[in-house]
């Protein structure tokens, strides 16, 4: 195997996946999952530098296919799995979340191996339904994502407080909370304050509102030992991770703003207390140029700065 590639610090580009073979054997080795399951080498959640860079490609589960002006764009499974594959195979990203139908497509794929795998269990609040903040759990559960040897579930916790489907939200993801707790399992919980705007629902990015969401996800569940928030990057992120001492990983920016400002977000963010990393989705799947390995690079760099560097002097 040839080493990193000295300019840019990261591998070669990987193989093309077999989508194909995967279709296949879908079709005649369900089986197959299982076995790929039992089969994948896992690691520790944390790298040595305690800093995690993953994927999040949950979006499809609820509906959100849209990036950009394309509102079919994540709509194409082929597509969505070539750029999860080139991602994944940089040394700097260490994981991903998704739905079991993500999951088990990368799991064929052999793409999970030395990977975080988290599993995304709430995805019943479709976007742009009128029953969206009743947000209740169709994907995994506790039992299921410790069977299936990943490392953690996450949650959407969407606050209206005008909106009665709030408080069952919350009462789930308490329960969900403990039982990933009682499993050793991270327990990763992503708080908004939400409310409609002309019938459609709209996160508050505000600092006060953000801090708000700290205080109340992070009083969810008899316990908060495996707890992780997953928050948005807005105007004061140092007020906001006063909020909390819980560890904490970063959402990307909106693929449509320049690269170049949100990376700028991230540096700034990275360096406050308590935030362990990033976990992107579109901005890096579907960056505005195109250039997924470039993307995923450059966050690579900002999050295992040492090992990146140490990649580029090899």
């Amino acid at each position: 195997m040839r080493g990193p590639d000295v300019v840019h610090g990261r591998d070669p580009a990987p193989a093309a996946p077999d989508l194909a073979r995967l279709r296949d054997r879908r079709a005649r080795e369900p089986e197959a999952i299982l076995a790929a399951v039992h089969a994948r080498q896992q690691r520790a959640l944390l790298p040595p530098d305690g800093r995690l860079l993953l994927l999040a490609a949950d979006h499809p589960a609820r509906g959100a296919i849209s990036v950009g002006g394309d509102p079919l764009a994540m709509g194409s499974r082929d597509e969505l799995l070539r750029r999860m594959v080139t991602a994944l195979a940089h040394p700097g990203v260490d994981g991903v979340l998704g739905t079991a139908d993500v999951l088990e497509d990368l799991l064929l794929l052999g793409a999970l191996e030395h990977k975080v795998a988290i599993g995304s269990m709430n995805r019943g609040g479709l976007a742009g339904s009128v029953f969206e903040l009743d947000d209740r759990f169709t994907g995994y559960d506790a039992a299921s994502i410790s069977s299936n040897r990943f490392d953690g579930g996450k949650m959407l916790v969407r606050i209206d407080h005008e909106d009665p489907g709030t408080v069952a939200t919350l009462e789930a993801s308490a329960r969900a909370i403990d039982a990933l707790a009682a499993n050793g399992l991270m327990a990763m919980v992503e708080p908004f304050l939400s409310r409609r705007v002309d019938g459609k629902v709209v996160n508050d990015l505000s600092t006060q509102a953000v801090v708000r969401s700290v205080a109340i996800a992070s009083g969810l569940g008899a316990t908060s030992r495996t707890t992780w928030l997953k928050l948005p990057v807005v105007e004061d992120m140092a007020q906001v991770m006063a909020a909390t001492t819980l560890p904490t990983l970063l959402l990307g920016g909106d693929p449509s703003d320049p690269a170049d400002e949100y990376r700028a977000r991230w540096r700034d963010a990275l360096e406050l207390p308590g935030v362990r990393g990033l976990i992107v989705g579109r901005a890096l799947l579907y960056p505005a140029d195109g250039d997924v390995a470039a993307a995923v690079d450059a966050a690579a760099r900002l999050v295992h700065p040492q090992s990146t560097q140490e990649a580029t002097n090899a």
